[in-house]
């Protein structure tokens, strides 16, 4: 080990472990784009040499070069898709919203399959518990510009295709500029005011729209705003409530599941942009992984009374700019986790003053209200586990461990101690506010949430307890 190595701590190494991936990343990054530029560089005897154009000239007998017939050639000899097809994908441009799990399949296969411009948009940066089923990111990246990350894997499988990155959140402030400037948009988000925003963008400005949803085991797609055929207002005019809407880093997914529904909606996009096919316009397809079951199913047409694309509609560029979606659909446009705040100061302690009357020996009940899946995956020691949905059918399980606390800590010290307390925890402090609200009206006035849950006790307790 040579001698500048000695004495380095664990976080010495991974800083210089990071500093080393970046580097490897921008240099990765800049030879994708010299191949990019050496794809257009030819000299006139058809070896590499310095004249450069834009695109290669297309070969004396069609629409697509030599080049390009060798690298589609097996899209090309299928009859139903052949030279038109390919020509029009190549003229054709993207926008691609989300580089998540859903937008990272149909990212890469657009670029794969010939799009002529692609347009990435994402304000997110690439983290370790994406990687599952964010097939586009790899671990060099983890911490930088999820739209980075994917320009660089869509330019090293293609370096034909102009790659467009806008590394910003899509918002009324911004929707329009950005999507005015592609043919189709592919929703791949993961929550609600985002599909209203998008769709309504797409409505005023013609665009059609492919929108897939991946949830846990089940996913869905379709086609909105395209040949006549339904925009998602259509079919949901109101929101759902914001009980009902689940995000992937709240209830979790399988990584094959928005695998496979992102590559469907590039499939959907190349139909709609060769101009082949049938898109699932009018229809919706269901995917159910545990059975493996495909099926598509006719869905509302267009409605008369949209508000966004019915007769008398008067959604214009100025009243969609103005329009709040957050408050719409009572949920947040922002990817971070949900925080509650429904109970009073005194209701709560924070996850350094719980360990602290840990530490002291001070009796005391840790009730964990997660799903009993959930505790398996970590737990803190000695804690009691009562999952939220059924707290209220179990209090006297409560009343038993209160009882088992009191002798114990009697038959310790020889006499009755002080009633001991009720500390209640969850995975974020949500669940664990409202498990403390039922507590209090049911008997037990004296509970109290530990805020930020077992996230903050990760980050502010103990680093190496494990997050998920």
């Amino acid at each position: 080990m040579s001698s500048n190595r000695v004495g380095q701590t664990a976080a010495d190494i991974r800083r210089e472990i990071a500093a080393l991936q970046e580097a490897k990343a921008d240099i990765d990054n800049r030879i994708s784009a010299l191949q990019t530029q050496l794809s257009s560089c030819v000299s006139n005897d058809g070896t590499n040499g310095t004249n450069c154009r834009t695109s290669p000239e297309p070969s004396s007998g069609g629409q697509l070069s030599a080049d390009m017939i060798y690298r589609y050639s097996r899209q090309l000899i299928l009859p139903s898709f052949g030279v038109e097809a390919q020509a029009n994908l190549l003229k054709s441009s993207v926008l691609v919203i989300g580089a998540g799990g859903l937008g990272s399949p149909a990212l890469l296969y657009l670029s794969a399959c010939g799009v002529g411009r692609l347009g990435i948009v994402d304000h997110d940066v690439v983290e370790l518990n994406n990687l599952h089923r964010q097939i586009i990111h790899t671990e060099k990246f983890i911490g930088r510009s999820k739209v980075e990350s994917a320009a660089a894997s869509c330019r090293a499988i293609n370096s034909t295709v102009q790659i467009v990155e806008h590394k910003e959140a899509f918002r009324t402030s911004n929707a329009l500029e950005i999507m005015r400037e592609y043919d189709i948009v592919v929703d791949a988000t993961d929550n609600v005011p985002s599909r209203y925003m998008i769709n309504d963008c797409c409505v005023v400005l013609g665009k059609p729209l492919i929108s897939g949803a991946a949830l846990g085991l089940e996913g869905q797609l379709t086609v909105y705003n395209y040949n006549g055929g339904p925009c998602y207002r259509c079919l949901f005019p109101t929101p759902p409530p914001s009980t009902v809407c689940q995000r992937c880093a709240d209830s979790g997914v399988l990584g094959v599941v928005p695998g496979v529904i992102g590559c469907l909606q590039a499939l959907e996009a190349i139909k709609v942009a060769g101009v082949v096919g049938e898109p699932l316009s009018g229809r919706m397809l269901l995917f159910d992984a545990l059975s493996a079951r495909l099926r598509v199913v006719k869905i509302r047409g267009r409605s008369s009374k949209c508000e966004a694309c019915g007769e008398n509609s008067t959604l214009t560029e100025e009243q969609f700019c103005n329009f709040d979606y957050e408050s719409f659909t009572q949920s947040p446009l922002s990817t971070s986790p949900l925080k509650l705040h429904l109970l009073p100061a005194d209701a709560r302690i924070t996850s350094n003053e719980y360990n602290e009357r840990n530490l002291k020996g001070e009796p005391h009940i840790l009730l964990d209200v997660r799903p009993a899946h959930h505790y398996k995956i970590t737990s803190l020691p000695k804690s009691l586990n009562i999952p939220l949905e059924s707290l209220e059918g179990r209090l006297s399980e409560i009343a038993t461990a209160f009882e088992r606390e009191e002798e114990s800590n009697t038959t310790a010290t020889g006499e009755a101690s002080r009633v001991p307390s009720l500390f209640v925890i969850c995975r974020r402090g949500n669940d664990s506010q409202r498990a403390v609200e039922l507590l209090h009206k049911k008997g037990f006035p004296f509970a109290m949430d530990i805020i930020g849950g077992l996230e903050s006790w990760s980050q502010d307790v103990d680093p190496k307890f494990p997050i998920y």
